[in-house]
């Protein structure tokens, strides 16, 4: 099993009000420069949020979600200090009705 780490936000928050490309840009830079494998992910729609077990939880976010989710807590504590009007949290990996923990229901332009 696989822990996953995620920040949950509303679509528009995450993806139009906030510099988050930029910040995921430079992520991925550093990432290249140093050898190291990608462990995050942007996720439009996530399909985690389905999971019984998320029921509080999605209840909590707006209906069109978006989360970064990350295999490194670290990644996910330090984007929580930069961003407000978010929910942090992890799971295991797979969930009850998610086999997929990186599943969407809607593609990301």
């Amino acid at each position: 099993m696989t822990t996953y780490h995620y920040l949950l936000a509303s679509q528009k928050f995450l993806l139009e009000e906030e510099p988050l490309e930029e910040v995921l840009k430079e992520r991925v830079r550093h990432y290249q420069d140093h050898q190291k494998e990608i462990d995050f992910w942007l996720l439009k729609q996530p399909a985690f949020l389905e999971s019984p077990s998320f029921k509080e939880i999605k209840q909590k976010v707006p209906p069109k979600a978006a989360a970064i989710v990350s295999t490194n807590e670290q990644f996910i504590t330090w984007l929580k200090l930069r961003l407000e009007y978010v929910l942090v949290g992890k799971f295991d990996a797979p969930l009850d009705g998610v086999q997929d923990p990186l599943a969407i229901l809607e593609q990301v332009a």
